[in-house]
């Protein structure tokens, strides 16, 4: 049963609605809105543009100026109470004078982590926490899982057929999705810190994994990855193009060949899954990488999900058949009888020309909005 609105929730669901402005910019720093309000009246607003930039609440409190003191502000995450890339917003809505703050939720990072609300409250401010706190942390999931499980939040995206099929059989080359899945696609890519995907579809399709979707002047593509144990890519591979790419090989694996550009090549264990992919997600974590969406073929989908490491399903499902001799969505290898694989549950469906764009979660979920 969700729980009772509470009286700052229509003031947090503007301040989220700000937040989500930021959706394709602010990575690696979390999506955070601010609204202030005095006297009933809003006075201030803003939201996080992209890291090194002021934050939502400087940005409010520039906007409202003098109408700050006494004014509450609607913040999505705590304020920070440490100088990073910009001074701490606690001292600036200290300064400015504001009454109360109203916020969503504790920032998981370890350096704020209830911090900042303790200098607020030593200055008298008072401060409330929880309002809208499934969906902020929804707005947030990979900055929440970096921080809470030293990995990121993981989807993986596959376009399938009614058979469930993924591309055709005799490695013919042509779309199974539509116009439309394919440009969600770029909003799914836009908004996440890296892709990656494995050797074979480098090969196999050569793609370029960049974001090719205009949304201002803060444009950031993310980090480009591919899982090749043995550093088998073709130098001319698209994916070495411009800034390059991060290439986890093998540790016995040999010299990465010439020709692979601005490529930085690191190496992880070796496992009968191909590379050691909890070693991957660390590392990735220490990379700030919050949101990690994968693309790749049905091996790699295969040990992601019998590693348990897929956080959701974005399936895109067309109106075709394959046939038996195309390959499956995820091979999964040596499952017996007694080995119980994740169950999903479907959290949205969402029509995009001919397709269905499935989202799904593992029922041993990871918190986050079923609306996110």
């Amino acid at each position: 049963m969700p729980a009772a609105a509470t009286p700052d929730d229509e003031r947090m669901a503007a301040a989220l609605r700000l937040a989500t402005l930021g959706l394709y910019t602010t990575d690696p720093n979390p999506r955070v809105g601010c609204v202030l309000v005095q006297g009933g009246r809003v006075v201030g607003e803003g939201w996080h543009r992209r890291a090194g930039e002021p934050h939502a609440e400087v940005l409010a409190l520039r906007a409202a100026g003098a109408e700050a003191r006494g004014a509450t502000a609607y913040v999505t995450l705590e304020p920070c109470s440490h100088t990073g890339r910009t001074p701490p917003c606690t001292d600036a809505l200290i300064e400015a004078g504001v009454a109360r703050v109203a916020c969503s939720s504790v920032d998981p990072n370890p350096r704020v982590a209830g911090a900042g609300f303790e200098r607020l409250r030593a200055a008298g401010i008072e401060v409330a926490v929880g309002s809208l706190a499934a969906a902020a942390r929804a707005l947030n999931v990979g900055f929440f899982s970096r921080f809470e499980r030293s990995r990121p939040y993981l989807r993986l995206k596959l376009a399938i057929s009614l058979d469930a099929r993924t591309a055709h059989a005799g490695g013919r080359k042509a779309w199974i999705s539509g116009e439309a899945s394919r440009a969600d696609v770029q909003e799914w890519r836009a908004r996440s810190s890296a892709i990656l995907t494995g050797a074979g579809t480098v090969r196999a399709d050569d793609p370029r994994l960049d974001v090719r979707l205009p949304y201002g002047p803060w444009v950031r593509q993310p980090l480009r990855i591919v899982l090749d144990p043995d550093m088998s890519c073709a130098a001319d591979a698209k994916i070495f193009r411009g800034d390059g790419a991060l290439i986890f090989a093998a540790a016995d694996a040999g010299a990465p060949p010439r020709g692979w550009g601005a490529a930085r090549v690191e190496r992880v264990a070796r496992t009968a899954a191909g590379l050691d992919l909890q070693a991957i997600g660390r590392r990735l974590a220490e990379l700030e990488v919050n949101e990690l969406l994968v693309e790749c073929g049905p091996r790699l989908a295969g040990a992601l999900l019998q590693a348990r490491l897929v956080d959701e399903l974005l399936l895109y499902v067309a109106p075709i058949l394959l046939g038996a001799d195309a390959p499956p969505l995820a091979e999964l290898r040596q499952v017996d009888d007694g080995q119980e694989l994740p169950r999903f549950e479907l959290a949205e469906t969402h029509r995009l020309g001919e397709d269905l764009r499935l989202r799904l979660r593992p029922k041993a979920i990871y918190p986050c909005s079923p609306e996110s």
